[in-house]
């Protein structure tokens, strides 16, 4: 019995030792979870707030324990300023811009002047603050003030009052060492860490792996497992924005050298104004234009039926992430060559050396404070101010609701003369396109399915499921429009225009109760098909084709060839005519000397055509078509209609 009590003493003793501190904290810990929960029917809290968070108190309070008791008064004191202000700060975040810290915040936060700052706090800081949901922290922290001077608060009554209260805080000395003394509460102690161990232990795991990567992609990756670390609370939220930060720092750093070693020794202007076009989660078992039985994108059908518009049929997407495949079709780097992304330059940079004007019209990576750590990863680089300033010439600087804002942004922009048509233009429209939540992503005025229209054809479905397909078909259709209408601003113009969208999407497909995309799962031949093949085509206005037949030749010439997009750079180099040293013929998909049987790795550990020619033997598929050379046998790929 003797040795339980002294076990009991020395669990409790972290406690009683800092009680004053360990009872604030956890109920700070706990008022800023249930303050920053969204107003949502679906938010809930996070699963193993109550014994994480006094697991993480009393390891805290242990450290405080061991620090020498002369400095121990001081050290709580400053603990206190760093929590209370975070805390502050993550809240008033929550509540005016809806989103706790994040990386991108801390990043706009980094590039604030004086001047911008002294606006901001005018602005934000008004008096409503006190009556915002950060009034609770606030009374937290007058009630921790009254209970530190409580003893100067004695002095100030009269002596019945004090002779009352003395003897209730008597009482409450007695209660807790009694409690000190006995077993109750180490036994209560000891169940709370075991509980806390057992319940945090994959949390904690997931934290250490998110604190530990070794590149910003690599942190985005990790959180699309649904076992990612969970940083639930507002100094942990603040670490990793930093931590993410020091990433992207790193990789900006990398990415500013190689942009000052790139060199363009020549530049014909093969193509006069060169549009890409980069749409967003766009499956290509949905496009009317490769077979998708329901009138999807009738538009493109039309071009392509007058020959001026080239789909090729075999295009797939290295990753079915955003921001890995922005980095990697920006990037002259191809996969499978030394070095990453970051240590070759990015081609828009190519395009101003050789005299283009580069415009980027996005309507994803604008920096905003509540993004989140995927839009961080995609739009850090591109929206670091001496990288933006090395690619592109002019941007737009605000989000749309709707694609059709971007319209609106390139004709102003012509207006203004900031872009002259009779320039040299290479310009990007970055597409929000079929990103998730596909209902949001089209006016409902121009919506044209419904959930009837899957009737016939997935009667295995419910009408929810229906209409969730109709919402993402909708949303092709719609995209549709837009296309149509930036090629329709080109037409007439000595113009040629390139579509591709970032990755694909699953959409309940047949057989797959799933939506969106599946990052952690290996890639198996059903996700490769869906996520990773893509609608690719080039559209040449009439004055384009007549003034150019060799590369309109070149176009045809190459629809059916296997084309990854991460080599897009070396296609968009020569279409512009610049001659470097970082463009290679090999990785053009409409040069003669284009490699077609370069391997194409789908996230770095699939080989795309592997699983393809696995499936099509399985399938026992004659051979249709010409044998490449190389290859012994070539079994045909039989799209899977909808």
């Amino acid at each position: 019995m003797r040795n339980l009590r002294q076990v009991a003493h020395w669990l409790l003793r972290p406690i009683t030792v800092n009680r004053t501190f360990f009872v604030t904290m956890y109920v700070l810990g706990v008022l800023c979870a249930v303050l920053t929960l969204p107003d949502t029917k679906s938010a809930k809290l996070y699963a193993n707030l109550f014994t994480e968070l006094f697991l993480d108190d009393y390891l805290a309070c242990v450290a405080l324990l061991l620090i020498l008791r002369k400095i121990r008064t001081w050290v709580r004191v400053l603990v206190y300023a760093v929590l209370y202000a975070v805390a502050i700060v993550d809240v008033y975040c929550f509540w005016k811009f809806g989103s706790t810290i994040t990386p991108t915040m801390l990043l706009l936060v980094s590039e604030t002047d004086s001047r911008e700052a002294g606006e901001f706090l005018r602005t934000y800081l008004s008096p409503d603050v006190i009556f915002s949901p950060l009034q609770w922290i606030f009374l937290l922290m007058l009630l921790h003030l009254v209970w530190k001077l409580r003893h100067t608060l004695l002095r100030m009554l009269d002596l019945r009052q004090r002779m009352i209260i003395r003897l209730e805080m008597k009482r409450l000395r007695a209660l807790l060492q009694r409690l000190h003394a006995g077993l109750i509460g180490g036994l209560a102690v000891g169940v709370m860490l075991i509980l806390g161990v057992v319940f945090s232990l994959n949390n904690k795991v997931g934290m250490t792996r998110l604190m530990t990567a070794n590149s910003i992609g690599t942190v985005e990756h990790l959180l699309t497992n649904k076992n990612h670390g969970e940083f639930y609370l507002p100094l942990y939220r603040l670490a990793f924005s930093v931590y993410s930060n020091a990433l992207a720092a790193k990789q900006i750093d990398r990415c500013i050298d190689a942009a000052e070693r790139a060199k363009v020794d020549s530049c014909s202007y093969r193509s006069p104004q060169i549009v890409l076009i980069i749409g967003e989660s766009y499956g290509k078992v949905h496009s009317q234009l490769y077979g998708y039985r329901l009138n999807t994108t009738p538009l493109q059908v039309k071009r392509e039926e007058r020959g001026l518009l080239t789909k090729f049929s075999d295009v797939v997407s290295c990753w079915n992430l955003t921001s890995f495949v922005f980095k990697n079709f920006l990037s002259m780097h191809v996969i499978g060559e030394k070095g990453e992304w970051c240590d070759y330059p990015l081609f828009p940079e190519l395009f101003r050396k050789a005299g283009y004007h580069v415009t980027f019209l996005t309507n994803q990576f604008l920096p905003q404070a509540k993004e989140a750590v995927y839009d961080f990863s995609g739009g850090f680089f591109l929206n670091n101010p001496t990288l933006n300033k090395s690619l592109f010439d002019t941007r737009n600087e605000e989000l749309h609701r709707y694609d059709d804002g971007l319209l609106s942004d390139y004709d102003n922009f012509v207006k203004e003369g900031k872009i002259n048509p009779k320039d040299h233009n290479f310009i990007i429209f970055h597409l929000i396109g079929q990103h998730v939540s596909y209902r949001t992503r089209c006016p409902d005025n121009r919506r044209v399915f419904g959930p009837e229209a899957y009737e016939e054809a997935r009667p295995e479905l419910d009408n929810y499921h229906r209409r969730v397909i109709a919402d993402y078909d909708n949303a092709v259709h719609y995209n549709d429009s837009i296309v149509d209408a930036i090629c329709k601003r080109f037409e007439n113009q000595e113009a040629i225009v390139v579509y591709m969208p970032d990755h694909g999407e699953e959409c309940y497909e047949p057989g797959r109760d799933f939506i969106c995309r599946n990052h952690s799962a290996a890639i198996d031949w059903p996700l490769a098909h869906y996520e990773f093949e893509v609608p690719f085509w080039i559209f040449c206005s009439h004055k384009y084709a007549v003034k150019h037949p060799e590369v309109f030749k070149a176009i045809k010439d190459a629809k059916d060839r296997r084309f990854m997009t991460d080599a897009l750079p070396h296609m968009m180099v020569w279409l512009g005519g610049i001659a470097t040293k970082d463009y290679h013929p090999q990785y053009n998909v409409l040069s003669p000397d284009y490699n077609e049987m370069r391997p194409r790795i789908l996230k770095n550990s699939a080989d795309y055509d592997k699983l393809r020619d696995a499936e099509s033997h399985k399938k026992s598929i004659p051979i249709e078509g010409p044998i490449l050379p190389g290859q012994k046998e070539r079994v045909a790929y039989s799209q899977t209609r909808h």
